[in-house]
């Protein structure tokens, strides 16, 4: 059996440092992403745009929060909180 953990270390959107909102996200479908979201990579593909400092041009900074939740990309949408890849981006943002 695994150890349980305190509750304040659970995985949580709410207590998250936004480590999905800083990965290249290719838009594979179309699932309504706004243009003013969406950058151009250098080899012609569509990609979520970015800021300067790597954040995900659609996330609301003071929130943590998406503000095209309801239209994000596909790969945001598979992007599972407290999953292996969620697990493996928060390590390396804290180790």
């Amino acid at each position: 059996m695994g150890e349980a953990r305190p509750a304040d270390s659970e995985i949580s959107c709410e207590r998250c440092e936004a480590c999905c909102c800083r990965l290249e996200v290719l838009l594979i479908t179309d699932t309504g992403v706004p243009a003013r979201f969406i950058a151009i990579d250098r080899w012609g593909g569509e990609t979520m745009a970015r800021l300067d400092d790597g954040w995900c041009a659609a996330l609301d900074r003071r929130t943590l929060r998406c503000t095209i939740y309801d239209r994000r990309p596909w790969v945001c949408r598979e992007f599972e909180m407290g999953g292996p890849e969620c697990v493996v981006e928060r390590e390396m943002l804290s180790g």
